[in-house]
């Protein structure tokens, strides 16, 4: 798995690079289509990327919680990763809910054979407050963001990832953040939505300890199911796309901003519901 660029390209000036990004998502689903496998595809178009998917786990839930969840043997879920990386050129990985610790290890066996920008979405727990990650596999998920490109973890799964308590400022997450980068050698996105006030935007942490902050109004809406998978796909796209690390998480956050703001008039679902990933397309 490589490390991002920080060099913009543009696909259009190469007759030989694709005119989008192909962007793969490895995730469970959402029968909803507000998160999961479903919200990524939806999120890699808006960002302009042609996306794929792999599925971990088909999980019955929609907008009000988690019913039921099944996971294929392992054996498929590498088979439908053959199919992919033995077909198409993949130029970003989003990976999302893993679930266990043999699909972990699986999916990042898989990915250190291939030479791509993985952007991890370390899903633990639904908004619903249903868990999505096995107890067990706490530490497998660990070693596996220790490894990836970047990570977005929300603030209680950054205390999970750290052995931290959970942030309660600003400037407390930007510091654990700063600290596990610097160890690890990862990227990590900072998302100060699970604070309080009225800022929810985003800030880039590196290795390296530099920082860059993307505000972001806070919207003030029950409807923000699959955020999580949302932001870090689109992100995954547009570092697919060549943009840098700060570029792609401006549109991003910006593109998402809007997609929540835009939310209340989907009036999909009886609890919280999906936001609005086509808002500009219309």
């Amino acid at each position: 798995m490589s490390q991002i660029s920080s060099t913009n390209s543009n696909p259009n000036s190469n007759p030989n690079q694709p005119l989008r990004p192909r962007v793969l998502s490895i995730a469970g689903t959402d029968p909803t289509g507000g998160a999961g496998a479903q919200a990524d595809l939806k999120s890699i178009m808006a960002a302009g990327g042609y996306g794929m998917s792999v599925i971990t786990a088909l999980v019955a839930q929609n907008t009000q919680g988690v019913r039921e969840i099944h996971t294929p043997p392992l054996d498929f879920l590498r088979a439908q990763l053959d199919s992919v990386f033995d077909d198409v050129t993949v130029d970003a990985v989003k990976i999302g809910m893993l679930g266990d610790t043999q699909t972990i290890q699986t999916v990042r066996d898989y990915l250190q054979n291939h030479q791509v920008t993985t952007v991890l979405d370390p899903v633990a727990v639904a908004s619903s407050g249903d868990r999505l990650l096995t107890a067990d596999a706490e530490d497998a998920l660990r070693d596996f963001a220790a490894a990836s490109s970047v990570v977005t973890p929300n603030l209680p799964e950054l205390a999970l990832l750290t052995k931290t308590d959970i942030a309660s400022s600003e400037q407390d997450a930007v510091d654990i953040a700063a600290k596990w980068a610097r160890e690890t050698d990862t990227t990590v996105i900072v998302k100060l939505g699970h604070l309080a006030g009225p800022e929810a935007g985003n800030i880039a942490v590196s290795p390296n300890g530099q920082t860059h902050k993307v505000s972001s109004p806070r919207v003030e809406t029950k409807n923000t199911h699959g955020t999580g998978c949302s932001l870090s796909s689109a992100l995954a796209t547009r570092l697919g796309a060549g943009d840098s690390l700060e570029n792609a998480l401006e549109w991003s956050t910006k593109w998402l901003n809007e997609a929540i703001a835009n939310a209340d008039k989907l009036l999909v679902g009886q609890g919280h519901g999906p936001v609005d990933h086509s808002v500009r397309l219309f």
